[in-house]
């Protein structure tokens, strides 16, 4: 595992570089998993077996708005989900006991609604105190408002899709 302390300054600029180019406030991160191929191990059966059938490692990993890796973590096999690979990274516990050093909820901009400073991700990870997830549905039948939110929320996950692609170009 990879992981720098930061400290609040550090968080703010992240949450302000996703705020001016994405348009989404209090953004800390963008949060995935990606399956990395893989000869499987001497008597490992199904353990690294994954659902897109061929055997992986997944590289968990956490970016900023500039398509930077913030936090690593490479110890989950391919079969388990995204969400089960955050329970066991080895970042999971700083993260949801809130020793980050982040800095305290922040108004979000030209409304009186107070909000603190959140990692995203995509449906295989929990809605949380400390992470926001989209809102479930097909886009078409959502109202405008969540339908927007959902549209600016995708827009910063694709940060982590990118950071990854540039990697595996590399």
């Amino acid at each position: 595992m990879v992981f720098p302390k930061f400290t609040e300054e550090k968080w703010r600029e992240i949450a302000f570089d996703f705020n001016r180019k994405w348009n989404f406030p209090n953004c800390i991160g963008a949060i995935y998993g990606k399956h990395i191929a893989m000869q499987a191990p001497n008597n490992a059966g199904s353990e690294f077996f994954n659902y897109k059938d061929y055997h992986s490692i997944v590289l968990l990993g956490i970016c900023d708005a500039n398509y930077l890796f913030t936090m690593v973590d490479i110890s989950a096999s391919g079969r388990q989900s995204d969400g089960g690979i955050f329970k066991n990274a080895l970042f999971y516990e700083q993260i949801t006991n809130d020793c980050l050093n982040k800095p305290e909820a922040k108004y979000i901009p030209n409304t009186n609604i107070k909000t603190p400073f959140l990692l995203f991700g995509d449906e295989a990870f929990p809605l949380t105190k400390y992470m926001m997830t989209p809102y479930p549905g097909r886009k078409e039948r959502l109202p405008g408002r969540i339908r927007i939110y959902n549209y600016r929320l995708s827009r910063c996950r694709r940060m982590i899709e990118n950071t990854f692609g540039i990697l595996v170009s590399r």
